[in-house]
């Protein structure tokens, strides 16, 4: 029997992000999924380095690379709209599931558990990091837009901002206020 889990996985890449945005350069699910596991690998590194925390940087950034693999049967949701009232979030949420487990089908059964966690994101403590990845990595998809001069952007950079800060998550603080001003530079002012 073949298991198409994998060749799902790799259709990421077909699934364009910010749809109800002008963009001056397309994003997908992934390279998306990519740069949010880099960014959860790095917050959790700060979060056991820096703070102390007992993490595994590894499994989080794991788990950020599935994230959203649902995407991949559902499409992207814009966020102003999966948000917008909660009759509509729940709805999302139960189509979400049953992506998940259309996803988990397609895997032969001895894999199951290996990828169950990351396909669902069932560990608390993990899915905190990956959220907070993703919404960085939303929040440096707003600059880069904003630096080709992209206007459109301008409230989601600062609203993506805003949730960011609110997270209260010392590790996302951390890295913004040590790192998140060398997004801004040049290529030639990275030096």
């Amino acid at each position: 029997m073949e298991h198409s889990f994998f060749a799902y996985i790799f259709r990421m890449r077909y699934i364009a992000r910010w749809a109800l945005m002008r963009n001056t350069r397309i994003e997908n699910v992934e390279e998306h999924s990519y740069e949010a596991a880099v960014l959860a690998h790095a917050l959790a590194v700060i979060g056991r380095d820096v703070f102390g925390r007992d993490i595994n940087p590894d499994a989080i950034a794991a788990a950020a690379l599935f994230h959203d693999a649902p995407e991949i049967i559902t499409g992207d949701m814009p966020t102003p709209i999966k948000y917008n009232n909660p009759s509509l979030q729940n709805a999302y949420k139960q189509v979400e599931a049953a992506a998940q487990d259309k996803l988990l089908s397609m895997l032969p059964p001895e894999l199951v558990p290996a990828y169950e966690p990351l396909v669902r994101e069932s560990d608390e403590t993990v899915r905190r990091y990956v959220k907070a990845a993703d919404k960085l990595a939303a929040w440096l998809k707003c600059l880069e837009e904003r630096k080709a001069g992209n206007s459109e952007f301008r409230r989601a950079e600062e609203e993506t901002m805003a949730s960011l800060r609110s997270m209260g998550m010392e590790e996302v603080d951390w890295f913004l206020d040590r790192m998140g001003g060398a997004f801004r530079l040049t290529l030639d002012d990275l030096g």
